[in-house]
């Protein structure tokens, strides 16, 4: 009984270890939308110098603690596909913002949860789980109740539709990732994606208007770093721990930490709407975590 016991608390000391991990990647992911919003750059440069120094400063961290660099053969196709999806999701997601708002984009992502609990299954050839597509349902309240008037017409009805399609590549990124991602370091991952990113990206430096990189350089770099380098491995990393969907769940708190980033950087105060959607996306991260913290196994 105590050997029991000692296990059940070794066990929930990882879970919160684990879920801290995953809450600090969905913060530092969540300062995207600010930064995105705020850079005044044309889309693919931006996501071309987020990959760029984002690898640079993987590739360093990676050289330092000496991490295997290979990946089989077998493997690299499905990263290579994967790092296509993830630059389609940033570039698309940034041109949401762009025609739209930091809450519309946001709001329109954020049906990848659902989107996630549908495909997931289909494509790994798991059992559909009820819950999660419950859970992703009530998510999507919550996230009406933070901006319920958002208009659909001109830049918004569009800006909503590539945040939607946003979703979609992100969800089959992730997907990918836990197929085949799953034996390799996080960082090596994404060190791979990111390169792959960059590369494909090379020629925007010859396509746009790139005169204001100076300018926006130092936020651009806070991008790659906080929100890249560090906030999407801390993601990867913890799809090792959690299914891809509960991992997708509960990082919907990104919409909560955004608004508490806009209240603190810009001083926009929340409303009681957007209050009673934070108090109903949070409810159904705790129901999740729960949910995973008490599943035998």
């Amino acid at each position: 009984m105590k050997k029991t016991n000692q296990k059940l608390e070794s066990k929930k000391g990882h879970f919160l270890a684990d879920f801290i991990e995953l809450n600090l990647a969905v913060l530092f992911i969540s300062t995207s939308g600010v930064l995105g919003k705020h850079i005044d750059m044309p889309v693919p440069t931006i996501i071309f110098l987020r990959a760029l120094m984002a690898s640079l400063v993987l590739y360093i961290y990676s050289k330092i603690k000496k991490f295997d660099f290979r990946i089989p053969r077998k493997d690299r196709l499905s990263l290579f596909v994967g790092g296509i999806f993830l630059a389609a999701h940033w570039i698309t997601y940034f041109y949401s913002l762009k025609y739209s708002n930091v809450a519309v984009a946001m709001i329109s992502l954020y049906t990848f949860p659902v989107i996630t609990a549908i495909l997931e299954p289909i494509i790994l050839k798991e059992k559909l789980q009820r819950i999660h597509l419950l859970l992703g349902l009530i998510i999507l309240i919550g996230i009406y109740l933070i901006v319920p008037n958002f208009s659909l017409k001109n830049d918004y009805f569009f800006g909503v539709s590539l945040g939607l399609l946003s979703a979609f590549f992100y969800s089959i990124r992730n997907i990918l990732l836990k197929a085949n991602g799953q034996s390799y370091n996080q960082s090596i991952v994404m060190l791979n994606q990111l390169g792959i990113m960059a590369i494909v990206l090379v020629p925007t430096l010859f396509s746009f208007d790139n005169s204001n990189i100076p300018t926006f350089l130092p936020e651009v770099a806070l991008l790659a770093v906080l929100t890249t380098a560090i906030g999407h491995t801390l993601f990867v990393s913890s799809m090792k721990k959690f299914s891809i969907t509960s991992a997708s769940l509960i990082s919907s708190m990104q919409p909560v930490y955004g608004i508490l980033l806009a209240l603190i950087i810009l001083g926009e105060y929340p409303k009681w709407n957007t209050i009673a959607g934070g108090v109903v996306i949070a409810s159904t991260v705790l129901i999740e975590s729960i949910r995973v913290r008490n599943k035998p196994g």
